[in-house]
């Protein structure tokens, strides 16, 4: 959900090892759609650093990072930010370095980024929750250019968007997917799909080389 690293809010007990290098932070999966009333899990890898806890914060656009929660591995239960609180929002592990946020029965204000953080770096995630008349994905398939079909090989493009209503009006969501693909196969007529899955809507596309003329 987007913005920069988020200071750390709230001291802990025990204490950190130092860890030489640089700390990489991973989130995944980079955007979660959901509809209101479902659950989100966020999954955060704190690299290399395996004796510390993870902080989430949130953030809404053009706000300030909100404090949610602080977890470490070898305790119970994990330490709440002012507003936040169990069991909309717990935290477990499945590592010494992997973390995991559960966002329960979601909503409309929910919708933000999510920024896993340790002492080192910090890493972002967007959650989308959706409301009613989600739309499904407009999909546009590009077939490969006649440059690129004077070699063995050339790819095809598609790219979706999709208008998402959210508690402060809509987001567009825009994806884009390559396929590499044989040119012979390409000039054999064969048939490519694009599927794009947002939410609870799905749009498929097929391709071919008679159905679509070739890019210049």
């Amino acid at each position: 959900l987007p913005s920069q690293d988020a200071p750390a809010g709230l001291l802990s007990s025990f204490t950190a090892s130092c860890v030489s290098g640089v700390t990489v932070v991973t989130q995944k999966p980079p955007v979660v759609t959901l509809r209101k009333g479902e659950t989100a899990t966020m999954d955060c890898n704190l690299g290399t650093v395996t004796d510390s806890a993870a902080r989430w914060y949130k953030q809404t656009p053009g706000g300030v990072p909100q404090y949610i929660l602080f977890f470490y591995h070898g305790d119970r239960s994990a330490f709440y930010g002012y507003g936040f609180y169990s069991p909309k929002f717990t935290s477990n592990h499945q590592s010494t370095s992997d973390y995991r946020l559960i966002i329960n029965n979601v909503e409309e204000g929910d919708s933000a980024v999510y920024y896993c953080h340790t002492w080192d770096d910090s890493a972002k995630e967007e959650l989308i929750v959706t409301g009613s008349g989600l739309s499904p994905p407009v999909l546009t398939v590009f077939p490969p250019s006649s440059a690129e079909l004077q070699s063995n090989k050339a790819t095809l493009l598609c790219l979706s968007s999709q208008s998402v209503p959210v508690s402060s009006g809509t987001t567009l969501s825009k994806i884009s997917s390559y396929l590499d693909i044989q040119t012979s196969d390409w000039n054999m007529e064969k048939l490519y799909t694009c599927k794009v899955s947002l939410g609870s809507q799905t749009s498929e596309k097929n391709i071919n080389k008679s159905a679509c003329p070739t890019e210049q």
